[in-house]
């Protein structure tokens, strides 16, 4: 779905590199700090007393990074220069380090055994994300943890889906009118400005294909949650959209092992 001629996913957060920093804080915007971080650390299982090291994938500005246990070592990459730049100077962890690379291409790094991998909220912003799947892979040790933070792809899929309502039976509902095919489906990074908004592609696949994916770069699924949302509405409409949200997610984590028989570097 649209033109791809004019878009290159890194050179539009580039543009918007400071607005998605205001954006998201030192701390993260609202479900980062309820539902996404939090849940995040929680399936990466640090702060046991053993030493971790966690590779970040895409990592924008750091603000995963600034949650982890302070003794964890950790390498974040971003294609957006601006955004890996305001990653380093929010950093205060001498642990922490921050490069700009596109996650799909080999990495300028050496290390080939983090105990830890992540991408957060962006696996959908990347064209190839079997090749950053794969790049995880060589990077984690055997038997490393992989944990992927998307917005759902069943429920959340731009220009493609969106909550309307049931009069008749007071029920407001999630409408989708396509899943299973693959787009690319250019967005607005902050439509307040209209036609002066910095344009990204984000790429959508169901999820039957970040399981192959997951499978082929020698993963094995660990588990898979789905979080909705914690907020509440006030008022008549309060309790069909009260409803919706709690059974209609907003994000779906998969956790993944790397699988010592069907590992290969």
């Amino acid at each position: 779905m649209g033109s791809r001629k004019n878009f290159s996913p890194a050179g539009s957060w580039q543009k918007a590199h400071r607005w998605y920093d205001r954006s998201v804080g030192q701390f993260g915007n609202y479900y980062h700090q309820r539902i996404v971080i939090p849940g995040a650390i929680r399936l990466l299982g640090l702060g046991g007393g053993e030493a971790a090291s966690v590779l970040d994938l895409a990592c924008g500005q750091g603000v995963l990074a600034r949650q982890l246990p302070a003794n964890t070592d950790y390498f974040g990459f971003d294609a957006a220069a601006g955004l890996a730049d305001l990653a380093r100077r929010r950093n205060k962890n001498s642990r922490h380090h921050f490069g700009v690379a596109d996650v799909t291409q080999p990495l300028p790094l050496a290390k080939t055994d983090f105990s830890h991998a992540a991408i957060i909220l962006a696996l959908q912003n990347i064209e190839n994300p079997a090749k950053a799947l794969l790049n995880a892979q060589k990077h984690l040790r055997l038997s490393g943890r992989l944990v992927l933070v998307l917005n759902h792809p069943c429920f959340r899929i731009p220009r493609q889906s969106g909550w309307q309502i049931d009069p008749r039976n007071k029920l407001r509902y999630r409408r989708v009118n396509r899943y299973l095919s693959p787009m690319n489906i250019p967005l607005q990074i902050h439509p307040s400005r209209g036609q002066n908004s910095p344009v990204a592609l984000t790429f959508h696949h169901p999820l039957s294909a970040y399981s192959r994916w997951l499978r082929d770069a020698g993963f094995l699924i660990e588990g898979i949650e789905e979080w909705a949302s914690d907020k509440t509405s006030q008022g008549p409409a309060a309790r069909m959209e009260n409803l919706s949200r709690m059974e209609i997610p907003l994000f779906l984590a998969l956790s993944a092992r790397l699988d010592k028989k069907s590992q290969t570097r």
